[in-house]
């Protein structure tokens, strides 16, 4: 899926911060600087951006899940829609510290969650004292906040994807520890060497999230279409063994009758 520089730019990605806040670790990535502002290079994030989706692509194809992950206002909604529409998990309210190192507690905190909708269905909730109930009812907004969206991941991710690494740096070490590829919007106040796929790109303005998102989720429908349709088409081929297999064991008890 080809990238249009032009659209990119209309987007605003090629802003990037104050030239005295810069990574010079992002001079690759840099055009120029334009009144004390640097620019990105949007045809390395045309090409960074097919990299990054290519393989996002691969890993959606092979089963894995690949967790959203970006707090800061602007980013949020854009985050949890274009994840939902994937159906990804996401995080968009504060990281969980220990998200990926620890997620045998984090799935603990999820089933207590399911556990709590157990007991609303079954009428256990109802015996419950007010007070009790109203504790329940809070710690499950609580939860429901923190780590609904990523109530049906129930095994570290395949890969992370961040929106400003700077500001999820917490994230960043996590997966780093695990060895979890990690795919970012790098801004150039940033490190890119802490990012396995770098997309160079402004990760303030929500024009220019939506337009990396947009095609990153993109991406990974078509590799989860490619899952599909290989799935289906291994049923199709598997249906007349079957069909055979079936017709022998009824033979075979016809002839013992």
């Amino acid at each position: 899926m080809a990238v249009e520089v032009k659209e990119l730019l209309e987007a605003g990605v090629h802003f990037g911060h104050l030239t005295r806040k810069w990574d010079p670790n992002m001079a690759p990535y840099v055009y120029m600087e334009r009144n004390g502002i640097h620019i990105i290079n949007l045809y390395k994030t045309a090409a960074k951006m097919e990299e990054a989706g290519n393989a996002l692509a691969k890993i959606a194809a092979s089963g894995r899940r690949i967790l959203f992950v970006a707090t800061k206002k602007q980013a949020k909604d854009i985050v949890a829609e274009k994840a939902s529409s994937i159906n990804m998990p996401y995080i968009t309210e504060r990281w969980p510290g220990g998200m990926l190192t620890n997620f045998v507690t984090i799935r603990k905190a999820v089933k207590k969650m399911t556990s709590i909708d157990r007991m609303k269905k079954d009428g256990t909730f109802d015996t419950l004292s007010k007070k009790e109930r109203l504790q329940v009812d809070r710690l499950r907004a609580k939860l429901e906040k923190n780590l609904g969206s990523i109530s049906d991941m129930t095994r570290l991710p395949g890969a992370v994807f961040v929106v400003d690494i700077k500001r999820e740096h917490i994230a960043i070490k996590e997966a780093q520890k695990l060895n979890i590829p990690i795919f970012a919007m790098v801004d150039t106040n940033s490190d890119p060497r802490q990012v396995d796929f770098v997309i160079p790109s402004n990760d303030d303005a929500s024009k220019s999230i939506d337009k990396i998102l947009s095609y990153v989720t993109t991406a990974i429908a078509e590799g989860l279409a490619e899952r599909k349709a290989e799935k289906e088409a291994s049923a199709d081929k598997d249906a007349p063994k079957a069909k055979k297999a079936a017709k022998k064991v009824a033979v075979a008890s016809e002839e013992e009758e």
